[in-house]
């Protein structure tokens, strides 16, 4: 009977490891991660204003939000860039090569669900919470006071994105703001918008999903 406890033992230390390495083995693939040629020129015929440097911060910005959601671990993740959630539909567009990004990043097809397909109506509010918390940890931001704005969130105003997702450190500056910028304070303490996509709890474990949203975000993923 020890004998048999010690092997149980054993095989839950083994997996807890293995999903440790497969985690960190993930994030790596998706650091070294280069979008397939030509995604980015389609995201440039409707952003031909777009730098070569400004091209870097948006893939940068998908990078992220590839990044948040696998520390997600499945929960619904909104997209809060307008210019990032682009890039990410041209991305997908590339089918075999987005899904083989997928099972090798993330190890499940990334879906893209609009608003109107959300499971419940406040998964888009969750959502955006959850990529506000875990953008600014990776950050080294505290998301309740934060001294500023994760890249994710800072992209479509820092480029000047057309009808993009506008946020504001101050929610006084929000609340008069004339382009309807987001607090993004408030976000952090229970305010939010939409994103990429799986169920609606905290972070951590569950299925995850995505899709457009208002409010403060766009676009997300999941099974």
């Amino acid at each position: 009977m020890k004998f048999f406890l010690v092997l149980a033992l054993l095989a839950v230390l083994g997996y807890i490891f293995y999903q440790r390495w497969l985690k960190s083995s993930r994030r790596r693939f998706l650091e070294q991660f280069e979008l397939p040629a030509g995604v980015m020129e389609r995201v440039l015929l409707k952003r031909p204003e777009l730098s070569s440097a400004q091209q870097a911060l948006v893939r940068r910005g998908l990078q992220q939000y590839f990044r948040i959601c696998l520390a997600a671990g499945g929960r619904f993740v909104s997209m809060p860039s307008q210019v990032v959630d682009e890039l990410w539909h041209e991305f997908i567009l590339f089918t075999r090569s987005y899904q083989g990004f997928c099972e090798r990043a993330l190890g499940r097809y990334l879906h893209h669900t609009p608003a109107e397909a959300m499971p419940a109506p406040n998964t888009a509010t969750e959502g955006i919470q959850r990529a506000w918390r875990l953008a600014c940890r990776e950050e080294g931001i505290n998301p309740n006071k934060p001294d500023r704005l994760p890249l994710l969130f800072a992209l479509d105003a820092q480029l000047g994105i057309a009808g993009g997702f506008v946020y504001a450190l101050n929610c006084n500056d929000a609340a008069s703001s004339s382009t309807g910028a987001f607090c993004a304070s408030d976000i952090g303490g229970g305010c939010g918008s939409s994103g990429c996509g799986g169920s609606s709890s905290s972070d951590g474990g569950g299925s995850d999903g995505g899709g457009d949203g208002g409010g403060g975000g766009c676009g997300g993923g999941g099974d």
